[in-house]
């Protein structure tokens, strides 16, 4: 599939088959992830996938009511935990770039999992430090979001975007009157 179709046919995917994801193209997936740019190369990024129906539910129940997304973990046959170390990253005039080199490599799982005909939803309303608990993620580690995984058992439409020329500028940033 070419890259920019990838780009322009992914969408957030809230409704799963229940056929569950090959372990090939969880790898296939992953791998995708891990090629990833990162702050110095530290590739502070960890990904927890979870196959168990145990496991996911424990991830359900750290999701409110409210959330849209929890039916979409609730139907998955997997779910990924995107986390990051902070500490194999840096701060940079205020900003955590673990957090931009996690959401880099989340990215890549997200445009590989469509060209593999999977879908996914980058999910960030959840009760993290019940999810660590029940997962035994370490207290140091972030979980920066969180997608569930599996064959779309819909086909959502495009949703709007802005023109290019409402968010991107050549040589100056464009007065404002």
């Amino acid at each position: 599939m070419d890259i920019f179709q990838v780009f322009r046919d992914r969408r957030s995917i809230r409704k799963y088959k229940d056929t569950p994801v090959e372990q090939e193209k969880i790898e296939q997936m992953l791998d995708a992830a891990r090629l990833a740019p990162s702050w110095k190369n530290l590739q502070c990024w960890r990904f927890l996938v979870l196959t168990d129906a145990d496991k996911r539910a424990q991830v359900l129940e750290a999701f409110p009511d409210d959330n849209p997304g929890k039916k979409a973990i609730a139907s998955a046959p997997a779910v990924i935990v995107v986390c990051g170390n902070p500490a194999e990253s840096d701060v940079e005039n205020g900003i955590d770039y673990f957090v931009a080199d996690v959401a880099i490599a989340f990215e890549h799982l997200c445009l590989a999992a469509h060209a593999l005909g999977l879908g996914t939803c980058w999910m960030g309303w959840y009760d993290e430090n019940r999810i660590k608990r029940a997962l035994g993620i370490p207290d140091d580690i972030r979980i920066v979001g969180i997608t569930p995984l599996g064959y779309p058992d819909q086909e959502p439409k495009a949703r709007p975007r802005k023109q290019l020329s409402e968010i991107a500028y050549f040589n100056q940033w464009p007065h404002s009157n």
